[in-house]
């Protein structure tokens, strides 16, 4: 029996691709390979009929489907990630917002395995960003019809369509469980991704630079995704089959788009351009040749492309026959090309290029058209591959010379000298025929001196200063790079030994390149004889050479003529030419440069054919971040330019200083990503550099004026006066802390990544505290209590005892165990002392500073007084607030890794036999390490725990009940007594111990009674405080409006808040006692709540009301669902 791969397609059986059943694509692989003599190495996606319409079976599509990553997500980005970030700047803050929040909750789901979940959650967040992009974006003003804002907002809700589509081809279990479906998703996402992407595409363009040539930038975003997405590919989710199947030709049922969406793709690759051209133009459209020849370019240029595009198979649902292809690109391509050689004649040659031609009419246009058109032909033939024979290299090299002295004679070449330029055609087409150098140095020479020629016949007596040079300097520059250009492609053939010469004419080329551009776009001005006129040097220039010089940097490194080594120079400088279109600067482009060529060695180089990446040695990964943090400090003017256009005024030096310290971190990560991913201590450096980079931005400290005015640019913006006069003396609050709030900082980040051993050496972790607990006093001493240095006392010695206390207690010490208590008590004591110690040595150098004017005192200094004394105090309760819930979750953490310990061990205890045997096989010195290193950690062991540490829990739920006590009192003057207040401050008590002095009983079955219990007490004692409040100031509500006395309100009131008492009961009993009811008597308090809901006029009772609706079906449904497990138990 022949193997499934081999049988008829009809035949084969099915096989199931479900999550459970087992595939071995590997064996099935070679199988085939050891069956098929005519196998080959190389291999081709396939698979046999994915849909309904094609000729195989859907059991057919299942056994052939392979479940892997989708491979096409590079192309895919390339359209929807742009038209992603257009959507995001039409839609503002809130699409931005609500896509944050579900991308939240998608990496929430996902993370805790929630695969489906995740999966809905992602589509739920693009329809609700979806809605608001209708709500909030200003589609229906922007456009003046209707029914084009409806259009407008159909393609933006395709587009998020398609993103929704794209990232649920990248959910495996989808993959797996709907392998019909995923293959549907695929050939979707590729026939519809181009027609909206090139919607969007030309309408983000159109929205910069205006809408005259919309229809020609729709023209060139169709051909670009024309190419990306109709060109046939193979899905990625079909097995890999032999190439020799099938005669060595991929079957076409095994491509992603079908005949049915080639052909519309074709269609719109055709007609839309011309169209669209034709609606928005119509008024004009036959108002002149020009407007009617931009009709016929819209056409036939897509035409001729997709001519060239069916030579990679595009037209491959037309017909299967090479012949007749070939027939359809010799036929119409001609056809296509004579309208567009006389179209591009009528709208630009003759209109743009007139002065330029010096042949009486009607010779021009006869002279221009062979010119155009002979040139137009032969590269197409060229191209397509017809010159092939002798016959044709013949009509190549003929059709090249007459080319080249009709377009002499154009140009006003002189006729004594028009051999010349004839012979240089001849070599010309000799070469591409031939492949001979010395035909091309030939061809080089005779160009050049055509090029100086032309140029000094028509520049060179011109008294004009351009880009801030004259007029032949800059032509000797053109001059120059004409020469490189031609010069590059005869190196290039040269053998690999000479590969250096090309490499130096491409680096050459594209560092003049560079100059020229960068002269000639940031110089606005041309002053010929006193007169200002603008230069337009469009910004789509500078765009368009970057990506043809990077294309032909790829060309010419994938056939290994070029080197990596200017591989990497070419990128970086080609790169560095797109800052000139972010940022106006005269030596952007050449700072850009200096930092691509710093940042990306450790991507473009150490690269070998044997293997991905080759490692860095430990001097090469130092001497490249070296050299690139001097990059970054020899870029500071430009960094300093960038943060001035973007601020409208000029950082300060700690953004500045931050801002280098941030990229020069940012650029050393591909160094210990890619090279140094082992090397931890690599790692660690790395984010504490991030960090104080980050730190330096946020806090922005002075800076000594030596570290940053190493600069005449930076210097003469630090001291013009223009600041003062445009924005006035400002107060500036002393930020010197700074300082010690960084150093806090970085110290603890060395602390947590190793850098400090404080976890091994006692005194480390000592000087390390006691260092943290000063900066952090000091800090907060001089940033927010100015007034008395006795409380600046008071508050350092706070912070390094509560340093010292969270840092002994994660890292005992042989006698801390014993320390600690005591230290928690001076934290707490010091609590009061210090709070009322604020107001009263505020108050009394009020009263001894002022004690003669006593009498004279204003009234609104006291209570200015009052108020700065109570901020204070606000102020000092939120910092032991801090404090407090610090050490609570200090010791929650310990505990709760002591309880795993504790349970670790315990099954450790079973299998200590095997673990005996399986120590013996350890070597004797890896044992001995082992042992030093679990001597040396020191951590609380479980019978030190119940020697030393019973303090623990008591310390924990102490500091617990005062962080919440204090954030009682902190709602009450801050929030005014908030209601919703009590929903995000009772979590805090989810931190309290097992404890059998203050709490006997409590475990942690019962860790969310006291949530609960406090939730439920606050609102029923501030409920009781309200209707005393409202009778004892005779504010009783609608009883006293209606004439009612107010123990009538009172009472009322009361007795609704004592109706909500049994649902609150019930549920406080069962979540400590965590015993499920029988009975439905939940459900029976219901109706006691309602009349708190509607008649109570407190808000407090309404909640407490709702609360025990809420409450009572909890238990009930938790009760039922306790009850239907324990059956399935049984």
């Amino acid at each position: 029996m022949l193997p499934p791969e081999l049988q008829p397609r009809a035949f084969r059986p099915y096989i199931s691709s479900s999550a459970s059943a087992p595939s071995f694509p590997t064996s099935s692989s070679s199988y085939n390979s050891d069956l098929n003599p005519n196998s080959s190495p190389g291999s081709t996606s396939y698979y046999a009929g994915s849909t309904s319409s094609r000729r195989t079976s859907s059991t057919s599509s299942n056994s052939r489907y392979s479940s892997s990553s989708f491979g096409h997500n590079a192309r895919i980005a390339v359209s929807l990630v742009p038209s992603a970030i257009f959507l995001l700047d039409l839609g503002g803050a809130p699409v931005v917002a609500i896509l944050l929040l579900g991308l939240m909750i998608v990496y929430i789901l996902d993370s805790l395995h929630f695969k489906s979940g995740s999966f809905f959650a992602f589509w739920f967040s693009l329809i609700a960003a979806q809605m608001a992009f209708f709500f909030s974006s200003a589609l229906y003003y922007s456009f003046s019809h209707l029914p084009l804002a409806l259009l407008a907002a159909i393609s933006c809700a395709l587009a998020n369509f398609l993103v929704g589509i794209w990232v649920s081809l990248q959910f495996k279990w989808i993959q797996i469980e709907y392998p019909t479906i995923v293959l549907a998703l695929e050939r979707l996402l590729f026939a519809c991704a181009p027609l909206i992407a090139s919607v969007l595409f030309t309408w983000a363009t159109v929205s910069a630079v205006g809408m005259i040539n919309a229809a020609y930038y729709l023209m060139v975003f169709n051909c670009i995704f024309y190419w990306l997405y109709s060109i046939p590919r193979v899905s990625s989710f079909k097995f890999k089959q032999q190439i020799s199947y099938h005669g060595g030709e991929v079957p076409h049922d095994n491509f992603i788009l079908g005949q049915l969406e080639s052909c519309v793709q074709s269609l719109n690759l055709l007609f839309f351009p011309s169209l669209f051209h034709l609606a928005s133009h119509y008024s004009v459209i036959f108002s002149s040749t020009v407007a009617v020849c931009d009709v016929f370019l819209l056409f036939f240029i897509p035409f001729l492309f997709q001519l060239y595009a069916s030579t990679r198979g595009a037209l491959w649902w037309v017909t299967k026959k090479e012949s007749q292809l070939h027939s359809i690109r010799f036929v119409n391509g001609a056809l296509a090309l004579v309208v567009v050689v006389v179209c591009l004649e009528v709208r630009v040659v003759f209109p743009s290029f007139g002065r330029y031609i010096h042949v009486p009419p009607p010779l021009n246009y006869l002279l221009v058209t062979i010119t155009l058109l002979g040139g137009a032909g032969a590269t197409a033939a060229y191209a397509v591959g017809m010159i092939s024979d002798a016959f044709s290299s013949l009509l190549f090299t003929a059709l090249a010379v007459i080319v080249s002295a009709s377009g002499a004679i154009v140009v006003g070449f002189p006729i004594l000298f028009l051999p010349l330029p004839s012979v240089a055609g001849f070599y010309l087409a000799h070469f591409f025929t031939k492949k001979r150098l010395s035909s091309y140095s030939a061809f080089v020479v005779l160009g050049s001196l055509m090029v100086m020629w032309f140029v000094i016949h028509n520049y060179w007596d011109l008294n004009i200063w351009i880009a801030g040079m004259s007029l032949k300097s800059f032509c000797k520059l053109i001059v120059g790079s004409v020469i490189l250009a031609m010069v590059v492609p005869g190196l290039a053939v040269l053998p690999s030994k000479l590969s250096f010469m090309t490499e130096a004419g491409l680096i050459s080329h594209a560092v003049l390149l560079c100059h020229i551009e960068n002269n000639f776009f940031n110089y606005s001005n041309v002053y010929y004889y006193g007169m200002d006129d603008d230069v337009m040097y469009p910004s789509y220039m500078v765009a368009m050479t970057s990506c043809m010089g990077l294309a032909i940097v790829r060309r010419l490194s994938m056939d290994g003529r070029v080197g990596s080594k200017a591989v990497w120079i070419l990128i970086c400088l080609y790169s560095s030419k797109l800052s000139m279109l972010f940022m106006a600067s005269k030596s952007v482009i050449w700072v850009s440069a200096v930092l691509l060529l710093a940042i990306s060695p450790p991507l473009l180089l150490y690269k070998e054919k044997s293997k991905t990446t080759s490692k860095m040695k430990p001097w090469q990964g130092y001497a490249h971040a070296g050299v690139v943090s001097l990059s970054v400090w020899f870029c500071r003017e430009t960094i300093f330019e960038a943060f001035q256009w973007w601020n409208g005024r000029p950082p300060t030096d700690g953004l500045l200083i931050g801002s280098c310290i941030l990229l020069t971190g940012l650029a050393c990560v591909p160094i210990v990503a890619l090279h140094f991913s082992h090397v931890m201590s690599a790692k660690r450096w790395l984010v504490l550099v991030v960090a104080t980079g980050l730190l330096f931005i946020l806090m922005q400290p002075p800076i000594p004026v030596s570290w940053t005015y190493h600069s005449d640019l930076i210097r003469a913006a630090r001291q013009s006066g223009d600041d003062i006069s445009i924005y006035g003396f400002m107060a500036l609050k002393p930020t010197w802390p700074s300082w010690l709030l960084i150093a806090a900082i970085v110290l603890s980040l060395a602390a947590i990544t190793s850098i400090i051993p404080i976890k091994y050496i006692v005194e480390f972790r000592a000087f390390y505290s006691i260092a943290v607990g000063i900066a952090l006093g000091i800090y907060i001493s001089a940033q927010y209590f100015l007034q008395a240095a006795i409380l600046h006392a008071l508050i350092i010695i706070t912070m390094i005892c509560t340093s010292v206390f969270v840092v002994f207690t994660h890292l005992p010490s042989a006698s801390s165990t014993k320390l600690l208590p005591w230290v928690f008590a001076l934290i707490v004591a010091l609590f009061p002392v210090t709070y009322l110690l604020e107001g009263q040595v505020r108050i009394s150098k009020s009263v001894l500073g002022e004690s003669e004017i006593i009498d004279t005192m204003e009234e609104d200094n006291n209570v200015a007084m009052l108020l700065a004394v109570e901020g204070a105090r606000i102020s000092l309760l939120g910092l032991y607030a801090a404090i407090f819930m610090l050490i609570a979750l200090e010791i929650k953490f310990e505990l709760a890794s002591l309880m795993r310990e504790m349970i670790t061990e315990k099954g450790g205890l079973r299998h200590t036999q095997s673990g005996q045997i399986s120590s013996a096989s350890v070597p004797p010195k890896l044992r001995f390490m082992q042992q030093r290193r679990a001597s040396t950690v020191p951590i609380f062991t479980i019978k030190r725990m119940a020697a030393e540490g019973a303090w623990m829990p008591a310390v924990g739920n102490v500091a617990t009940v005062m962080c919440f006590a204090i954030c009682l009192i902190l709602n009450v003057h801050i929030a005014g007594g908030s209601n919703r207040a009590i929903f995000f401050l009772a979590p805090i008590l989810l931190l309290l111990n097992q404890d059998s002095d203050f709490f006997a009983g409590f475990g942690d079955k019962q860790r969310y009674f006291p949530v609960t219990v406090a939730i439920s007490a606050y609102l029923v004692l501030t409920s009781v405080y309200s209707i005393w409040e409202d009778v004892w100031h005779g504010n009783a509500g609608w009883s006293v409006n209606i004439g009612g006395p107010d123990w009538i309100f009172a009472v009322k009131n009361l007795a609704l808040l004592i109706l909500t008492f049994p649902s609150h009961i019930l549920f406080n009993r069962f979540v400590w006692s965590n015993t499920k009811l029988a009975d439905a008597k939940p459900l029976l308090t219901i109706p006691l709540n309602l009349p708190s809901v509607i008649i109570t006029d407190i808000m407090k009772i309404k909640i407490l009301g709702l609360l025990g609706v809420i409450y009572s079906l909890s238990q009930y449904l938790i009760s039922k669902r306790q009850y239907v497990s324990g059956l399935k138990y049984i």
